[in-house]
């Protein structure tokens, strides 16, 4: 029988091994990034963020495989080193997001007021920009009809996509098990995903331009439309949706199935009733990457709907404009060349800011209601 002194020490070693104060590996990256940027100074003569990146990120590895090393022994050294590998990479993953973020709220934010929110193109001639740079009057024009045509097309898209995606999904994993079927849907989502977004537009211009010529011979042109636009984007929305829901469903617990077939419930009305909103979170999470993915689309919307400068609220006729289209025809056809350019750039960042901001709303409105539908927990 071991004492207590016995049990807790064996061959002179106790159970519990040294650890480095919680601040430590703070202190070392601190450290190695003020090295770090000394060395680039006195290498290159001046203050280079990439390179004071990459040193400072081999140093702290260095450092904190020593230190551990010494203090803790090998073993929790190479964990730790392990740890600040992996947290450096994910704030190295956060650089780009960041600076493109901050670049978007800080020139946009500069140009955005209530003016451009609610103008649009119509009748915006390059001397107005003219006055604007030279002081003399504020920024002209606007994107409210960019706003609505964003907002419409990606709505009719979700209409046509979410439905067929959704039932796609339940039909992958609820009936079709493994017959051919359900192999050929599958191997067809797999080609649909990599299908280039110019290729889906072209698609659905060459669809309903055939149509129009054989209702009206001749009048293919009236086939760029708003909606036209929106099967474009749902083509590659689809996709997306059936891949997410497909694995969100999978993830929903067989036994909850069993229980609901064994009162007596029909297949149906358990997806129903118990799959689906089991699910609904994550097939909400998968919808909004899916949106998130195609309302930034400019290709298929430029040979699907055209460029527009005036408002245009109806889906089957005429050509509508979207914030991508917006943004690159101001950046490509500056409505004044020269210097008066940077009012077409203010004007495309500042929708940039508000793509930004809709694709958020967006996000939460998805949490939002997948909180609601959310089935409720029980004792």
């Amino acid at each position: 029988m071991l004492t207590t002194s016995e049990s807790t020490t064996s061959r002179g070693r106790t159970l519990t091994s040294k650890q480095l104060p919680k601040a430590t590996p703070w202190i070392i990256a601190v450290a190695s990034i003020l090295v770090a940027a000394g060395i680039s100074f006195l290498g290159l003569g001046r203050f280079s963020i990439a390179v004071t990146a990459v040193l400072a990120g081999a140093i702290n590895a260095v450092a904190v495989f020593a230190i551990s090393a010494a203090y803790e022994g090998r073993r929790k050294a190479v964990d730790r080193v392990a740890t600040t590998v992996v947290s450096s990479t994910f704030v190295l993953a956060c650089v780009p997001l960041v600076s493109l973020l901050w670049l978007t709220v800080s020139k946009g934010g500069a140009a955005l007021d209530l003016n451009l929110l609610s103008r649009t193109m119509l009748g915006m001639k390059g001397v107005l920009d003219q006055q604007y740079v030279a002081g003399e009057a504020g920024l002209a024009g606007g994107f409210y009809h960019a706003i609505v045509g964003t907002v419409l097309i990606t709505l009719a898209a979700c209409v046509i996509s979410i439905p067929i995606g959704v039932l796609a999904a339940i039909y992958l994993v609820e009936y079709a098990g493994k017959n051919k079927l359900g192999k050929a849907i599958t191997f067809l989502v797999d080609v649909m995903t990599g299908i280039p977004s110019i290729v889906a537009g072209l698609f659905a211009f060459a669809l309903f331009s055939t149509i129009a010529n054989v209702l009206l011979p001749g009048a293919a042109g009236i086939a760029k439309t708003g909606f036209t636009a929106a099967v474009a984007l749902s083509v590659l929305m689809i996709p997306i949706v059936v891949r997410n829901t497909e694995e969100i469903l999978r993830l929903v617990p067989m036994d909850l199935r069993e229980a609901s077939y064994a009162l007596g419930v029909p297949k149906w009305k358990t997806i129903v009733k118990i799959v689906l909103p089991t699910s609904v979170s994550g097939i909400l999470s998968g919808v909004t990457i899916a949106i998130a993915r195609v309302i930034g689309e400019t290709a298929p919307i430029m040979v699907t709907a055209g460029f527009a400068k005036s408002l245009n609220w109806n889906l089957f006729s005429g050509w509508m404009s979207t914030l991508p289209t917006y943004i690159y025809d101001s950046q490509l056809r500056p409505v004044s060349p020269g210097d008066a350019a940077i009012a077409s750039s203010e004007r495309a960042w500042a929708a940039a800011l508000v793509l930004v901001a809709l694709v958020m709303i967006l996000n939460l409105l998805a949490r939002l209601i997948a909180k609601v539908l959310a089935p409720k927990a029980g004792r």
